[in-house]
């Protein structure tokens, strides 16, 4: 292919062609690093749903006792609401889903869930001494407990946010640890999303259609109140946000009662919990890129790195070429 370069032109320096292409490199790292966590679990046919434009929201106390519950937003006469849909009901065909107000529901955990630590360094994270009891809504469904995720799928909410929400932890107040992670398959190293262990707000981000459902661990019985924000950026260029507080009774032994009358005081940590303020990547603006990023982040960096290999290739061939020439 013909030079580019005017004949009798400057020469690039030789250091500077070489550094470039890894300065590249480079950057394409540092955009990699830069990307928030997104919580993404993987694809399972039992978490496949339609949520329907007209659930209705319901104001009545309930206890979730067990079936399929999400927490996320919809709006509610035009405003931005984080709730809890309810699909319990759907037991029954000729009943619908509901939208529950958080300070009215409670989530009973019950014994029944009661599991022993892992003897595992993986699972420090839990701050529970191996063999010792913590209780547990697993990821995947459990008979006698409820199933709780959360969703963005309420068709208005699809409409109107631009890319997807964020779901910060604001504190935990409980007699334990709380921690919320992912896990995918028995092979795959947990992905931690909160942790009452840190004092500080932890942040990840939901797509738009998204449908997760997590593990959640509290390692004392006992009521825990749970505040969370749902964030997310506009289509229309506004931002919506609601912070509610969910509410955990956990351990037959703890009455629902207890958790419904409790009042957020604030965060509370677990004996041996540490303050951390570099918790799980926080936006203030809500902004946090998606799957989609990581993924072109990730292509850039391979790409860059292709091409540096053609170019050192390319350029040792050419010095080989140039050699030979210089022979008189």
């Amino acid at each position: 292919m013909p030079s580019t370069r005017p004949v009798g032109g400057p020469r690039p320096s030789r250091s500077t062609s070489r550094r470039s292409p890894w300065r590249l490199v480079a950057l394409a790292a540092v955009l990699v690093a830069l990307v928030p966590t997104v919580a993404v679990a993987a694809d399972d046919p039992d978490l496949r749903q339609t949520v329907r434009g007209d659930d209705p929201v319901v104001t009545d106390v309930k206890v979730l006792e067990g079936g399929h519950v999400d927490l996320g937003p919809t709006y509610v006469d035009g405003a931005w609401r984080f709730l809890v849909h309810d699909d319990t009901a759907k037991a029954d065909p000729s009943k619908q889903s509901t939208w529950r107000l958080p300070d009215k529901t409670v989530f009973a955990v019950p014994d029944a869930v009661r599991l022993p630590a892992p003897d595992d360094p993986t699972y420090a994270f839990l701050g529970a001494k191996p063999g010792s009891t913590v209780w547990a809504l697993p990821q995947t469904q459990a008979a006698g407990a409820p199933w709780v995720g959360w969703n963005t799928q309420e068709p208005r909410v699809m409409e109107t946010i631009d890319r997807g929400m964020t779901l910060r932890l604001e504190g935990v107040q409980g007699p334990g640890r709380m921690v919320t992670y992912l896990q995918s398959g028995s092979f795959e190293e947990p992905e931690v999303l909160w942790t009452s262990a840190k004092d500080a707000r932890q942040d990840f981000f939901v797509d738009v259609n998204t449908h997760t459902h997590a593990n959640w661990v509290f390692t004392e019985p006992g009521v825990y109140l749970v505040r969370v924000s749902a964030i997310a950026d506009l289509v229309d260029g506004g931002t919506a946000t609601d912070t509610q507080v969910l509410r955990f009774a956990v351990g037959d032994g703890t009455d629902p009662q207890e958790a419904l009358a409790a009042a957020w005081r604030g965060s509370t940590q677990a004996p041996g919990s540490t303050t951390d303020t570099a918790a799980a990547p926080t936006s203030d603006d809500g902004v946090l890129v998606t799957v989609l990023v990581v993924a072109i982040a990730a292509l850039a960096v391979l790409l860059v790195v292709g091409a540096v290999v053609a170019v050192v290739r390319l350029r040792g061939q050419r010095r080989r070429a140039l050699g030979g020439t210089d022979v008189a």
